[in-house]
C-alpha cells in the first residue's frame, strides 16, 4: 500500500540525499515538499530542493515557506553547506518553479485530503509551528511527525547543547513539541560513528556512477570538510538521511522509548537543547512549575536511541545505485 509524505526541509546538501530516499522509495508518494529557511536563506533552498526533484525526474509540488524564525533573526549554515547549499558545486539553476502558495497552506490542505500522512521534518520547525497557529488540530491529522533534531546526549553541533535545526528557532521547536503529535525524534548524533560514511564508502558510492549517485556525494563536498573541523569524525556524516530512513523503514530504529520532552528557549546557553525525562521525574512536585500538566499526561515524544547502521547504509547505497 502506498504511503503518503509531506517532507518540510531547509534543503541543503543532506537534505538533498533525504528527499532523494523518500522520491525513489517505491512504497511512498511524495504529495508536497514545504522549505523553510534554515541551513541557507529560503530562496536558495526552494532552488536547491526544485533542483533535487528535477533531478530525480519528478515534478513533486514545492512550497516556499517561512523566511526567518518566528521571533529571532536566520543564522544559516552556510559555514557548513557552502553559500549554495550543495557544496558550491554551480549546479544549474532548476527548470521547474515553485509553487505560488505558502507553505503552511500546504501543510494544512495536504494534511486534511490525506489524514494519517507521514510528516518529516529537516530543518528548523517554522512552518510547522506556523501552521499550528493556524490550525492546533493539526496533530490528529499526522499519523507520524518524524522531527530530524535534537540530541539525545548533550553534545551539539551548534552549541555545546543543542542540534542545528531546532536551536534556529527554539520558540518554533517548542511549539511543537508542546503539540500532541504523534512526535518520533531522530537525533543528529544518530549519524555518527559506525553510520558516517567512510571515505572508501564514499568513493564506492561514486563507482556506482549514477547522477544521483555523484550528486549525493559531490554537493557534500564542504559538508565532509566542515565535519571533519567540528567533530574530527573521518567522512561524511548524513543526519537528515538517518532520519528519512527510520521515516521509509521504521525498523531501523532499533531501541526506542516515549518520554516527556521540553525544548528550551529561554536561555542562550542551553537555547535549542531537547531536555527529555528519562527517569519519569518531571511528574515530582519540584517539577511541576516547568513541567505542569504534561507531566500528569502520557509522553507522546518518542525518541529513537539508536539504529541499524547496516540496514541504513544498505537503503542509502540502494537508492543511489539504481538513480
Amino acid at each position: 500500500m502506498e504511503r503518503v509524505f509531506l517532507i518540510d526541509t531547509d534543503t541543503a546538501s543532506d537534505d538533498a540525499v533525504a528527499l532523494i530516499m523518500a522520491l525513489r522509495a517505491p512504497d511512498v508518494r511524495v504529495e508536497a515538499i514545504t522549505v523553510v529557511a534554515g541551513n541557507v536563506p529560503l530562496e536558495q533552498a526552494v532552488r536547491n530542493a526544485l533542483y533535487t526533484v528535477e533531478l530525480c525526474g519528478e515534478a513533486i509540488p514545492v512550497y516556499p515557506g517561512a523566511t526567518a524564525p518566528l521571533r529571532r533573526p536566520l543564522q544559516n549554515a552556510e559555514f557548513f553547506h557552502g553559500k549554495d547549499g550543495l557544496g558550491n558545486q554551480g549546479y544549474p539553476t532548476p527548470t521547474l518553479t515553485a509553487e505560488p502558495r505558502d507553505a503552511v497552506d500546504a501543510i494544512l490542505e495536504t494534511t486534511e485530503r490525506f489524514p494519517g500522512l507521514t510528516l518529516v521534518t529537516l530543518g528548523p520547525l517554522t512552518n510547522i509551528a506556523r501552521a499550528l497557529e493556524r490550525d492546533p488540530l493539526l496533530p490528529d491529522r499526522v499519523g507520524r511527525l518524524v522531527i530530524m533534531g535534537g540530541v539525545a546526549c548533550t553534545v551539539g553541533n551548534i552549541t555545546p547543547a543543542a542540534e542545528f535545526n531546532l536551536w534556529v528557532d527554539p520558540e518554533a521547536s517548542r511549539t511543537v513539541f508542546d503539540a500532541r503529535f504523534k512526535t518520533e525524534l531522530v537525533g543528529w548524533e544518530l549519524s555518527r560513528w559506525e553510520a558516517t560514511l567512510t571515505h572508501d564508502e564514499m568513493a564506492m558510492v561514486k563507482a556506482f556512477d549514477t547522477p544521483l549517485a555523484h550528486f549525493a556525494i559531490d554537493c557534500n563536498a564542504t559538508a565532509v570538510q566542515a565535519s571533519q573541523r567540528q567533530t574530527g569524525d573521518p567522512g561524511l556524516d548524513l543526519p537528515d538521511p538517518v532520519a528519512m530512513a527510520v521515516a521509509l523503514d521504521p525498523t531501523i530504529c532499533t531501541r526506542r522509548s516515549r518520554h516527556h520532552a521540553m525544548i528550551e528557549a529561554d536561555s542562550e546557553l542551553t537555547r535549542g537543547m531537547v531536555v527529555i525525562d528519562q527517569l519519569g521525574v518531571s511528574g515530582e512536585p519540584y517539577n511541576q512549575a516547568v513541567w505542569g500538566d504534561r507531566a500528569g499526561q502520557d509522553p507522546w515524544v518518542e525518541v529513537c536511541w539508536a539504529i541499524d547502521v547496516p540496514a541504513f547504509k544498505t537503503l542509502l547505497f540502494d537508492t543511489l545505485r539504481n538513480g
